[in-house]
């Protein structure tokens, strides 16, 4: 037993891809920024029309959070598109039993009644938890699942509504959302998550490599049928979350298309940056902090300063 595993310390080595030297330096230089702040993750980004990629540990499996809203919206729209759904049909949402957030309907205080189509907006403009779990009720977690596996997206799996990661953090943790964040941080060290939607056997999980393979079927439609693959891309152009990937791809000759997740130690984000020029490039970033903070702008920093870079690299 090695000294870093007998003090239950493990050490982290990330394994880093690169087409050339120069995006191998860049996704080299990625982790070791991440590795400096105590956070650890995987981070992929791929030029949509070269294949040119960068990154690091690509193919390992990790809890999504509210990354699984984007799998869970192409199945919607994918059957919407079908006829097997209506975008208009009314959905009514009772507080009374709606899911834990803090944003959009999951927020309200009395109900309130909206549209598939408008739950889905929510969803994704905002990452709205109550109107996921009142699609999830409309469309399984588990077919969900078996849609991507038909589709050949065997590097993401489906397994729960948004509210059971709450769920399962209050049986560890009771009301205690600090004490939840504890067990988060310690267990990711120890590498035996007590908080079930934090262990990738049980959660709704997927690999940076898996989610840009996604993004780039989902752009290039490839995937489903270009009516729901343009529906999503209309969707996520419309996040108002900005702090992560995107904080440093704002100007007026770039647009951003993405989805964050947030949950206890976890900060993601997938997306795809599109350039006037016609440069795009599908990016995963799929973060565990190693603290115990509730906020940290220097994270966030990190990961906009990871999708620049890489951007910059892939770019013709």
């Amino acid at each position: 037993m090695s000294p870093a595993q007998a003090s239950g310390v493990e050490t982290y080595r990330p394994g880093c891809v690169g087409d050339d030297g120069a995006l191998l330096d860049v996704a080299e230089e990625i982790a070791a920024d991440w590795a400096a702040l105590g956070v650890r993750g995987s981070f992929l980004a791929l030029n949509l029309d070269t294949g040119d990629r960068l990154g690091f540990d690509v193919d390992e499996p990790v809890p999504l959070a509210s990354v699984a809203k984007v799998p869970l919206a192409l199945v919607v729209l994918d059957r919407i598109a079908a006829g097997e759904l209506d975008a208009a049909h009314p959905v009514t949402l009772d507080p009374a039993r709606s899911s834990v957030g803090r944003t959009g309907f999951a927020a309200f205080r009395h109900p309130v009644t909206a549209a598939v189509g408008d739950l889905l907006l929510m969803m994704l403009s905002v990452s709205d938890n109550a109107a996921a779990d009142a699609l999830f009720d409309l469309v399984p977690a588990a077919e969900v699942d078996a849609r991507l596996r038909a589709w050949g997206c065997d590097g993401i799996r489906m397994r729960h509504r948004m509210n059971h990661m709450y769920e399962c953090a209050a049986g560890a943790a009771g009301d205690d959302f600090s004490l939840a964040l504890e067990l988060a941080v310690r267990d990711e060290r120890a590498g035996r998550p007590t908080i079930a939607t934090l262990d990738p056997a049980h959660a709704n999980t997927g690999s940076a490599g898996a989610l840009v393979g996604l993004l780039r079927r989902v752009w290039c439609d490839e995937i489903a049928v270009p009516e729901a693959t343009a529906q999503l891309r209309r969707l996520m152009g419309l996040q108002l979350f900005t702090h992560r990937l995107a904080c440093e791809l704002r100007t007026d000759t770039l647009r951003w298309s993405g989805k964050t997740g947030t949950f206890l130690h976890l900060r993601h984000e997938i997306g795809v940056v599109e350039a006037e020029s016609g440069d795009r490039v599908a990016m995963a970033a799929l973060t565990r902090a190693d603290r115990r903070a509730a906020l940290a702008p220097d994270i966030e920093l990190a990961l906009g300063a990871a999708a620049r870079g890489a951007f910059e690299a892939l770019r013709r």
